[in-house]
């Protein structure tokens, strides 16, 4: 894969952070996006560029859809400036944050930010960046486990991520005249710092997660990062509309 370029939304920490790291080791050019944390950013393009790829990080507010437009000019001034060409061959839209809250107790503020960030975010940012996406590129959305199976917590949060799985088939559907493959990615429990670290942090979690995971533990976040590299390497190009659950077997 060297020489193609990859933009992955919320790359300066974990799940994205190792997608950008293992592409990286595989030749490919990163654009990661941060929404705030600059010097975790910073410290990802040094790793990247350790690892002999180039790097560029941009600012994004995924959940800020006003401001795509005006993200889709900077990456198109910065393409061949930074990497010399005009287009990019990889979106991963992974950006996202968790909410922790009953269906009944969910507030129309929560609700809000998760459908702006893992919906309404990812839809529009990516129909902004379709004319800097090469023909016989790939879009990689970034769903969860929980739109397959339910725990209870998560109605909002699984509810967006059920509609992007929708979404990568139309994506699909309608990208396939240009070459373009799009297909969705499920992780299953990670040990991450996402909803606050809880899987990583709280041991009675992580064991029952464990328990319920056919592989006998939790995911790690190479677990996921391996995987990005692996659907949008050679031997994926025949996939295509699909869902894929990275999640060891949970709740099998």
């Amino acid at each position: 894969m060297k020489g193609k370029i990859a933009l992955i939304t919320g790359a300066s920490r974990g799940l994205g952070r190792s997608a950008a790291l293992h592409l990286a080791a595989e030749g490919v050019d990163v654009i990661g996006t941060y929404h705030s944390k600059v010097a975790e950013a910073q410290a990802v393009a040094d790793e990247i560029d350790g690892l002999g790829a180039r790097a560029l990080m941009l600012q994004l507010d995924v959940s800020a859809s006003a401001s795509f437009a005006g993200f889709t000019e900077q990456l198109r001034a910065a393409l061949p400036e930074r990497f010399g060409r005009q287009d990019i061959d990889f979106l991963v839209n992974n950006a996202g944050v968790g909410e922790h809250a009953s269906f009944a107790e969910t507030s129309e503020a929560q609700f809000d930010l998760l459908v702006n960030l893992h919906l309404k975010g990812p839809f529009f940012l990516t129909q902004s960046l379709l004319p800097l996406i090469a023909d016989g590129g790939r879009i990689l959305n970034v769903s969860s486990g929980l739109a397959r199976f339910a725990l209870p917590g998560y109605a909002a949060y699984a509810t967006m991520k059920g509609g992007i799985e929708v979404l990568t088939r139309y994506q699909a559907r309608e990208l396939g005249a240009r070459g373009i493959r799009v297909n969705v990615l499920a992780p299953g429990a990670i040990e991450t710092d996402f909803g606050g670290g809880a899987v990583r942090d709280n041991a009675d979690l992580n064991a029952f997660v464990a328990s319920n995971t056919a592989l006998g533990r939790v995911g790690q976040p190479d677990d996921i990062g391996l995987a990005v590299a692996a659907l949008l390497g050679e031997g994926g190009r025949w996939i295509t509309g699909q869902r894929i659950e990275a999640s060891g077997g949970m709740f099998l």
